[in-house]
């Protein structure tokens, strides 16, 4: 199995969501759902600018 960290890209500063993310989904609007193993949700608006799976 596979899970990653996700962070937010801000004012060129990441900024950590959420960790051990396993679904990650895109939705209506621009939003994009995530949820960790723990049962954990965010919804957020924003974009993907990468995907790093190993580093």
């Amino acid at each position: 199995m596979c899970e990653a960290s996700v962070y937010l890209l801000k004012d060129g500063r990441e900024e950590f969501l959420l960790d051990s993310v396993d679904i990650l989904e895109p939705q209506e609007g621009g939003k994009i759902y995530m949820r960790n193993l723990a049962g954990e949700q965010k919804v957020l608006t924003a974009r993907i600018k990468g995907i790093r799976l190993v580093e």
